[in-house]
């Protein structure tokens, strides 16, 4: 695209090339009452950007379930969600892609993801305590994958160590669909006096707009464009819309935003995120029913010569737009200036409903605010979709198709030592778990990470989890279980689900199957959250997540992935995944199906991918968890561990290995010995019992109307499985624990 002086008239091809239809060229030109200015053009071209105004996608969000008893801030309302976690505290958490820029250079791609998100965290005033992450990879075997993998790990420990908040969980998977675009969806929570919040907003003509943290430069420029479009051989092309990121700074950066957050001099102030100055200027002005005069010369520059425009859309990281009454601007500079941050006030509020963008006393941007922002006049679409073909034709998999290998073990290892299942632990490794002493899983494993909440009896329980090949085999019935999935691992933990965050990574939204898929995720997800009572605080919707090779485009799997908080009413509730002690009993709460569909069992011994969900029942799920939290209220289990990837085989395994312990155990008679070990149908949780309380424990199973079956014991090390020898534990945790860092040398 051919760069423009700002106050050049702007034309369709530039718009076009912006990410931006003809007809909504049109539409700014209707707006403004003129042909656009190529600057005002460029701040249109990100503020109506998908990764912006959500304009794709906005319709059907607006469905999901947004009230309950613990929300604060309703989903779209700030910077991330907040909900009540009692004793007068308020936890605040978001989940957000960097898929596009991680794609092209890993280690900044995910280390400004990381960085951003915190951002969203601190930004209204909550001290972060915990991040997890979510990955998606490519081929195993690929130089690519491996390239990605290395650079995306590394950027997020080192960007996290050096943050110093501590990294409890998280999950990693590998497809052949993420060989071009990997997901990389990172998650942070804080904690703050629910009294304290800043919110993202701009009032009071004439109070003083500030800039503060690092100086402006011309990396990120056009990203959240670039996060608009498909990753395509060209995209290379596109390594200045990567941004670069300094931890350090950010550390620095935190302290004088929470130091400036306990004086009375802050009106508003919001992260810099995509888009820069241009969308925190504007969202802030839109959400308080004000104006702004901003004077881009007097931002502090890396380079020099910047063009306008470049200011205006640099995404360069660790900046902050606050809004300060007027007359208490020598206690933000005072401030920012014990911690050695730039400072300076760079516009003015105005009571215009206009954002007006000068160098020195030119305007070169005026653009009415509302017109600009999700939820004012951005663009709204409601996109056509339909089922694929696909759809139909894998709900006629049928078990019986499958014969039913002659040697399980040989099964067993082979899921032991898969990408998708064995341990991550070469890549959690990097990542600083301890930090700030707040982590209480990292030695005693539980389902979800659990972090103390220092001054209380009590502790949060978080996760991130979705099924992607469930999902795309059935998206409205995927995403229901994933939804599951995460509150089955808040409850394993001793939590109680509170809400989700959501990070929806999809293909094309105007491929019409990609966008059924999407659809039926978001129906999938709302009568989830419904029943758990988990409404959605807020998130992210990143589309465009496929590569285009020679001219076909290729998307990856659904993946709307999951972040949900729990809260541990008292820490004596936390219930580790290990089993605790030999001659332990094993019961499985939750019915044995006879069903193998979507397991990785399936997808990777068999090679078949032509299958729908699991048997799945809400309803039935529902009672399990409200089940397995009685029992842990009632002190009557030593462990609980969810079944889910690589099915009951590889729960019991990963009970065993904490403690080197082993199991012995009967499966179940009605089901095929295959389909009990290794099938992934959901609402099903492994538990141990001490032999002494067992009376107890089965008291309370039998007043409630739920299936559960006594599988056997645990042992001091031995596998055995219906009277066969599978071997020792240690065998199986060697092949758990290396086989993904051989297989990334």
């Amino acid at each position: 695209m051919t760069v423009l002086k700002s106050d050049s008239i702007a034309n369709v091809e530039q718009a076009k090339e912006m990410g931006l239809l003809a007809d909504e060229f049109e539409k700014i030109k209707s707006i403004l009452g003129k042909t656009p200015n190529f600057c005002e053009l460029s701040i249109f071209g990100v503020m109506w950007s998908e990764h912006c105004s959500y304009k794709n996608s906005i319709v059907w969000l607006k469905k999901l379930p947004k009230e309950g008893p613990h929300m604060l801030v309703e989903a779209g309302e700030e910077n991330a969600g907040l909900v009540d976690i009692g004793d007068g505290l308020a936890c605040c958490f978001k989940i957000e892609s960097h898929n596009h820029p991680s794609a092209l250079e890993p280690y900044q791609g995910a280390a400004t993801g990381v960085g951003g998100i915190n951002r969203d965290i601190f930004t209204m005033g909550a001290r972060p305590i915990a991040q997890l992450n979510s990955l998606r990879f490519g081929n195993i075997n690929l130089d690519r994958t491996k390239w990605l993998v290395k650079g995306v790990s590394k950027g997020i420990g080192d960007y996290g160590n050096s943050f110093g908040i501590p990294i409890v969980g998280g999950e990693v998977s590998f497809n052949d669909c993420y060989n071009t675009n990997p997901l990389v969806n990172a998650f942070s929570a804080g904690i703050m006096r629910k009294s304290d919040m800043i919110s993202a907003t701009s009032s009071g003509v004439g109070n003083p707009v500030f800039i503060v943290g690092s100086y402006t430069g011309k990396d990120g420029i056009h990203g959240a464009s670039f996060a608009s479009k498909d990753i395509t051989e060209d995209s290379a092309e596109d390594l200045p819309a990567v941004q670069v990121g300094d931890p350090f700074q950010e550390k620095l950066l935190l302290e004088a935003t929470l130091e400036l957050a306990k004086t009375n001099a802050i009106v508003g102030m919001q992260d810099m995120g995509a888009a820069g100055i241009t969308c925190s200027s504007n969202e802030m002005s839109a959400a308080g029913n004000h104006g702004m005069d901003m004077w881009l010369d007097k931002v502090p520059t890396r380079q020099q010569n910047m063009y306008d425009w470049e200011i205006l859309l640099s995404e360069s990281q660790e900046r902050m737009l606050v809004v300060v009454k007027k007359g208490e601007e020598k206690v933000v500079k005072d401030i920012f200036d014990k911690w050695d941050l730039s400072c300076e006030q760079i516009g003015v509020v105005t009571n215009s409903n206009r954002v007006r963008y000068f160098v020195k006393d030119d305007i070169v941007a005026d653009v009415p605010c509302h017109d600009l922002v999700l939820g004012g006049g951005a663009p709204v679409y409601e996109r056509e979709y339909k089922e694929p073909k696909y759809f139909s034709e894998w709900k006629k998999f049928n078990i019986d198709s499958i014969i039913q290998p002659d040697n399980l073990i040989d099964v067993a290892k082979f899921l032991t030592s898969h990408e998708n299942i064995s341990s991550k632990r070469c890549i959690y490794e990097q990542y600083d778990s301890m930090v700030g002493t707040a982590n209480m899983s990292t030695n005693n494993p539980t389902d979800a990470g659990v972090v103390n909440i220092k001054g209380t009896n009590k502790a949060l329980a978080m996760t991130v989890d979705c099924n992607a090949r469930m999902v795309n085999a059935d998206p409205e019935n995927g995403c229901a279980m994933a939804v599951a999935e995460a509150a089955r691992n808040i409850v394993c933990s001793g939590g109680v689900p509170s809400a989700i965050t959501n990070c929806l990574n999809f293909g094309n939204p105007y491929n019409p199957e990609v966008y059924w898929q999407f659809v039926g995720s978001i129906k999938g997800m709302k009568k989830a959250c419904e029943k758990f009572n988990t409404p959605v605080t807020g998130g992210n919707v990143s589309f465009y997540n496929q590569s285009v090779t020679n001219g076909s485009e290729v998307p990856v799997f659904p993946t709307p992935t999951i972040g949900m908080l729990g809260v541990i009413e008292d820490k004596k509730h936390i219930t580790s995944l290990a089993f605790q002690g030999k001659s332990d009993l094993i019961y499985m709460i939750g019915e044995c199906v006879n069903d193998i569909s979507s397991s990785e069992y399936l997808a990777s011994y068999h090679k078949i991918n032509n299958s729908s969900t699991p048997y799945f029942d809400l309803e039935k799920e529902h009672i399990v968890q409200s089940t397995v939290t009685k029992l842990i209220r009632e002190n009557v289990i030593e462990s609980a561990h969810d079944i889910s990837d690589g099915g009951a085989f590889i729960t019991l395994l990963e009970s065993s290995m904490p403690n080197n312990l082993g199991f012995d155990i009967t499966t179940c008679s009605e089901v095929r010995e295959d389909a009990f070990l290794f099938g992934e149908a959901p609402s099903r949780i492994i538990v141990s019992v001490r032999e002494t309380i067992e009376d107890s424990f089965l008291d309370i199973l039998n007043k409630i109307d739920v299936p559960f079956l006594l599988l056997g014991h645990v042992t001091r090390g031995e596998i055995r499985i219906d009277d066969q020898v599978f071997g020792d534990v240690s065998l199986y945790k060697n092949l758990y624990e290396n086989s993904l860092s051989n297989k990334l040398k």
